[in-house]
């Protein structure tokens, strides 16, 4: 999976920008959370390498970068969790979910669904 790593206010602002070309994925992981790094591992396993041309992934170390978690959840208006993925396209939220209701297909199917239309 090749994650593109938000560690910036910049690049935050570039990840919801592309979301007007693409479907983007925010995913928060938190390193010190069995949960986060088991949806990690499971979200990883699944991916497909032409996955990146139908979404973008952006990946989160939110124990390292929080006040950038904090400006997700403030500017799309979506409450913090970890682990969380959100999907979002014309920079609006498609998808959004936390925990184990992190979904693999989901991801994709929200993705896929906004691109064609």
């Amino acid at each position: 999976m090749e994650w593109q790593h938000l560690t910036t206010e910049n690049q935050l602002a570039e990840a919801i920008r592309n979301s007007t070309q693409k479907p983007v994925l925010l995913f928060k992981h938190s390193t010190r959370c069995s949960i986060s790094k088991t949806t990690l591992d499971r979200l990883e396993r699944n991916w497909k390498t032409n996955d990146n041309q139908v979404i973008e992934p952006y990946f989160l170390d939110l124990l390292s970068y929080r006040p950038i978690s904090n400006l997700i959840a403030e500017n799309l208006n979506i409450e913090h969790e970890s682990p969380q993925a959100i999907v979002l396209f014309n920079q609006k939220v498609v998808y959004h979910a936390s925990h184990f209701d992190i979904n693999y297909q989901q991801i994709l199917a929200s993705a896929s669904a906004v691109a064609t239309n």
